[in-house]
């Protein structure tokens, strides 16, 4: 018989957690510089070079694109999950800081100008991210800092690294110890301060110290309360009504209903004409002449983003809102907590003319009998989506459908790809859970033009992107676990108590087959970890991961409508 549940973390992860969370218990600050040996025995697979002299880039890489750009002027990094425990530990008024973000980690966090970031934090998972990628990022900061020393003049403040490109990029690349293409990389995440945080580099090694205000589960049970109430708030009878809770991001369901970029295709072409984007431009071109078989409300959704991203494009921001409004969609921002939006969408208010093409499949007009709501909510990081979707269904009145959507890596799908599991380890709760997911490639594969649906196969949520290595993927891969991720165990817990009358249990095979509600997980394949240092520390799914993500959410869609029409009609 085939063994389900895999073998416990590795020795190596494990003692690398057991180190920080001891550590973090002190209410003094805590040496990032005193996590790194655990961190290099960890031999992560975000991080295979770790102890090599020359800079592992793809990884430091990684960690820039998930902390603010400040990072570089802190000292002291202090997580907390409420304003109260900010307060509480004397640091008044965060919110009147300068507000940071960082590219590609949605955090809520402030910059006191000086040398302190204060992150709001939602659950454990944050932990489980933010500490590996500090000490990832102090790491390689300090081997090129010691690098650097090689040749002080090419690094001293007579050069100018952004404006000459040939023999002086070259030569840093080769001081370095780098590819050339590392350094132009390198370039393209730091822009126009490249050079300055060169120089920086240069001159001072990096010492950074963190802090945790507070590591209690009532702390974070709190920090979901507040996240909660901003909704209730917004919309009161949410409790009353059927509902749909949805995680996947706050743009594609918005998009593909409201049809404001179609309406505005015009607008957008022209805009898109102007940027002198040749690829681009070739692309929308390929598209029109039917020469690829990418779809035209993609590319319009992904011009859309970057022409509110800019200045001419502001306007277009409050229009599109308004023109949600219309169709029953209400945005609602996090305050004062943790950064995890939410949309509340009224079936009834839909009209059936603006919707995409691919969810226009027969008479749609049922959908103005429907008292149904859709909570859209941006996915949230790790245990973060138990702490929600428990609070959420303690609070609603019938929840009618779960639907779990967003990024993994997996081990035998290419970047695009799109994996639908079954069975679902969960590294928190050490439970496997087996499930009828609602989705099948069928329903997928007719949306996705690019890449594979892979059905039927098995998911590992993990506590964090750098907390495996190989000999840990190697125990999964071993016994069929293919889709790694974050939040589908923790999910999967919380639906569980939801049709039972106890906590979840742990180190369980769990059967949820009977659950008396539809489930359903997609996720989008955006990194490939047993490729030593390919992550998306080295690229991005960028317009290309449209496809995946746009199918995923049609599929999510006309499912919701077919239970609706269901409903409705019985």
């Amino acid at each position: 018989m085939e063994r389900t549940v895999p073998s416990t973390a590795s020795e190596e992860v494990e003692l690398y957690l057991r180190t920080y969370y001891s550590l973090l218990r002190t209410s003094a600050d805590v040496q990032i510089q005193s996590l790194e040996e655990a961190h290099a025995g960890m031999k992560s697979l975000l991080h295979p070079f770790v102890r090599e002299t020359v800079p592992d880039m793809s990884a430091f890489l990684y960690c820039l694109l998930r902390l603010p750009a400040c990072i570089h002027k802190v000292k002291v990094v202090v997580l907390g999950q409420s304003i109260e425990v900010f307060s509480r530990a004397g640091f008044n008024d965060i919110e009147s800081w300068e507000p940071v973000i960082a590219t590609a980690r949605r955090r809520r966090c402030f910059f006191n100008g000086e040398n302190i970031l204060a992150c709001f934090i939602a659950s454990v998972s944050d932990i489980d991210d933010v500490i590996p990628i500090l000490t990832a990022y102090q790491i390689e900061w300090n081997k090129i800092h010691l690098l650097s020393k090689r040749n002080s003049t090419l690094l001293s403040r007579e050069h100018s690294l952004n404006t000459i490109q040939g023999i002086e990029m070259y030569e840093l690349a080769q001081t370095l110890s780098i590819p050339l293409e590392d350094v132009e990389r390198l370039k393209t995440v730091w822009g126009k301060d490249f050079e300055n945080n060169l120089y920086q580099i240069a001159a001072t090694p990096r010492r950074l110290k963190v802090r945790l205000l507070n590591g209690s589960l009532v702390e974070y049970r709190r920090a979901t309360d507040i996240w909660w109430e901003r909704i209730a708030q917004t919309c009161e009878e949410l409790i009353n009504r059927p509902v749909y809770f949805i995680s996947s991001n706050p743009h594609s369901l918005v998009n593909l209903i409201s049809g404001y970029a179609f309406k505005n295709k015009k607008k957008l072409i022209d805009y898109l004409n102007e940027t002198n984007n040749h690829e681009l431009q070739g692309e929308w071109e390929n598209i029109q002449a039917q020469q690829v078989i990418s779809s035209q409300e993609n590319f319009l959704y992904y011009i859309l983003k970057k022409f509110q991203q800019t200045s001419q494009g502001l306007a277009f921001v409050n229009d599109q809102l308004d023109a949600e409004i219309d169709c029953g969609i209400l945005r609602v921002s996090s305050e004062h907590s943790f950064d995890v939006d939410a949309q509340i969408i009224e079936l009834n208010r839909i009209c059936p003319d603006t919707l995409d093409q691919r969810l226009q499949d027969g008479d749609l007009s049922f959908l103005a009998k429907s008292d149904a709501v859709l909570l859209n909510i941006d996915y949230p990081l790790g245990m973060a989506a138990y702490n929600i979707l428990s609070e959420v269904s303690e609070h609603v009145e019938r929840i009618l459908g779960i639907y779990i959507m967003g990024k993994s890596a997996s081990l035998n799908g290419a970047i695009g790809d799109i994996v639908v599991p079954n069975v679902v380890h969960d590294e928190h709760s050490k439970n496997t859970y087996l499930f009828q997911n609602c989705f099948s490639a069928a329903r997928v594969t007719p949306y996705l033009m690019y890449g594979t649906v892979l059905d039927n196969q098995k998911c590992v949520s993990v506590r964090g992107t750098f907390l495996q290595n190989s000999r840990y993927m190697e125990v999964f891969y071993r016994e069929g676990y293919t889709d790694i991720e974050m939040e589908a165990g923790p999910y999967l817990s919380a639906v569980y108590e939801m049709y039972r009358p106890q906590r979840h249990p742990v180190n369980e095979i769990v059967n949820l087959y009977e659950v008396p509600f539809d489930v359903g997980i997609i996720h989008y394949v955006s990194d490939n970890p047993m490729g030593k240092g390919k992550n998306l520390g080295a690229g991005s799914l960028s317009y290309y991961g449209m496809d995946s993500t746009y199918a995923s959410s049609i599929a999510v869609l006309r499912r919701i409508f077919q239970l609706e029409k269901i409903r409705i009609n019985q």
